[in-house]
């Protein structure tokens, strides 16, 4: 969705409005990795937990290869024991 250097403060409530429209979310954590880590496609990742897993595949199917800012967007399931951790560097 945004690229590095683009993570700003209205980046989250846009985020939480946005993946609000299928379901109740609870928590949406912004990472941008550090320079030189990851190619630049893939230097941020935006984490959507949601209340229901009906709610994840709805935004999964809905938003996933969608244009935002120029950008596809590349959704995917996590691991939820690493989200909860924050261990967020680790492959999709």
């Amino acid at each position: 969705m945004v690229g590095p250097g683009e993570v700003d403060d209205e980046l989250q409530p846009e985020v939480v409005d946005e993946s609000g429209k299928y379901g109740e979310v609870v928590k949406v954590i912004i990472y941008e990795f550090p320079q030189g880590v990851m190619e630049e496609e893939e230097t941020v990742r935006i984490f959507v937990e949601f209340q229901r897993v009906e709610s994840a595949i709805k935004a999964l199917v809905d938003l996933n290869g969608r244009y935002f800012g120029g950008r596809t967007v590349r959704g995917a399931f996590y691991n939820l024991d690493k989200f909860r951790r924050l261990h967020l560097m680790d492959d999709i």
